[in-house]
């Protein structure tokens, strides 16, 4: 009998064929977790998707990755939906991946893009709807569970930094079904109240267990708040739909509390040294006024109308002093001028020649008898003499010439 022999491209071609009529393999979805992940530079991605018993290769091509809306890494639990195929050169078979999907956690991851991508397009996320945090608040508001680590850091924190800080804290449910009602309902609560800020947060946990913080209905709470909401969910690493609406992120609930309250030492040391600084100014400017005050004082008291009346007196009685000295001067001149005009004009007066045994001879008519030609006999003359007049009538007249004429 007559054995068929085969070759091997034959083989793997019937083989290749056999895959294509079964159509189950033609749309399957297998479960894994990924190894050996390869971004090969064309665009395809090659990995392996293993479980406890086996492995099977996978290749997802550039025109697919459509499908893929995260990145592959190494241990990733995914679900692979593709067709079962076989490579006829290697004669292997492996699954083309057409849509690749998290499994379990990664499902929540998935959605939690979604939702983030969502948000920020409706603009939840924009700096411009951010509101600013009081520098210095009196009421702080809590939306966290009643019990745990995170409201006690907050509560000793928060009243060290500031031990007349009032904290209202809504006891809410942070984990479960009614997770998210029950913090919606914290938030307009407080909101209510009226507190100057408000944390809402809880511990850390999986992504499950924080879950209640990426419900669109929370962040939409968050964003309609008019209290400024400081975020404080899990850890630093951790983070949540809700940390990208608050008005302010803190990584832990403990430093939401010191997000949130002012350090009350630290306000009185810079309180006091703003008093220091501002005394020191005061007084300068005290002892500048002064300086300034005195100046003035010394200009108005140059220019007062009695400091002006004393100078102008002053001035007039030195005026007076100096005009009496001239004056005076000028009366001893004149005095002295008038002492020898006196002694000059007694030198030539009639009187002391009278004094002296000389007469004044006057006519009748009153006019001067000094010459003899003047008078003829019998005239009446007026002789006067050093005590007295005497009438007289001429009786001769004698002509006789003194002097050169006489000599001669």
């Amino acid at each position: 009998m007559k054995q068929n022999v085969y070759t091997v491209a034959q083989i793997n071609s019937y083989i290749k064929n056999m895959f294509s009529q079964d159509y189950m393999l033609r749309s399957v979805f297998v479960k894994g977790e990924i190894s050996n992940c390869k971004y090969h530079s064309s665009g395809h991605i090659y990995f392996t998707l293993k479980d406890a018993k086996g492995v099977i290769a996978c290749v997802m091509f550039a025109g697919n990755r459509t499908g893929l809306s995260f990145r592959l890494e190494e241990g990733q639990m995914v679900v692979v939906g593709g067709t079962i195929d076989v490579y006829e050169r290697d004669g292997k078979y492996q699954l083309y991946a057409k849509q690749i999907t998290l499994d379990g956690a990664g499902v929540l991851y998935e959605k939690f893009d979604r939702m983030k991508r969502k948000l920020e397009e409706m603009g939840m996320f924009a700096p411009e709807y951010k509101q600013p945090i009081p520098g210095y608040i009196r009421t702080l508001g809590v939306v966290t569970a009643p019990t745990g680590a995170a409201v006690r850091d907050i509560i000793n924190i928060a009243t060290r930094r500031n031990p007349y800080i009032q904290i209202i804290l809504y006891p809410a449910i942070v984990q479960g079904d009614q997770a998210a009602a029950s913090i919606i309902n914290g938030i307009r609560a407080l909101e209510q109240l009226g507190v100057d800020v408000m944390i809402v947060g809880r511990g850390g946990g999986s992504i499950e267990d924080l879950w209640a913080f990426n419900e669109e209905a929370v962040a939409q709470a968050v964003f309609d708040c008019s209290v400024p909401v400081i975020s404080a969910v899990g850890h630093e690493t951790d983070t949540t739909i809700t940390d990208f609406v608050a008005d302010l992120r803190a990584p832990t609930p403990s430093a939401a509390a010191e997000l949130a309250v002012y350090d009350f030492a630290q306000l009185m040391e810079k309180l006091a040294a703003y008093s220091n600084t501002l005394n020191h100014a005061v007084q300068v400017q005290i002892r500048k006024q002064q300086n300034r005050l005195e100046n003035q004082k010394l200009q108005l008291r140059y220019l007062s109308p009695v400091n002006q009346i004393q100078q102008k007196r002053t001035y007039t009685m030195d005026l007076e002093g100096r005009l009496s000295g001239l004056m005076a001067g000028v009366l001893t001149h004149h005095h002295h001028r008038l002492a020898l005009y006196a002694e000059k004009l007694k030198g030539l007066s009639p009187l002391e020649k009278l004094s002296q045994g000389y007469a004044y001879v006057e006519s009748a008519g009153h006019r001067v008898i000094n010459d003899v030609n003047a008078v003829k006999p019998e005239d009446m003359v007026r002789i006067y003499v050093k005590n007295g007049t005497i009438q007289a009538e001429v009786k001769e007249i004698d002509e006789v010439r003194y002097g050169e004429g006489a000599d001669a």
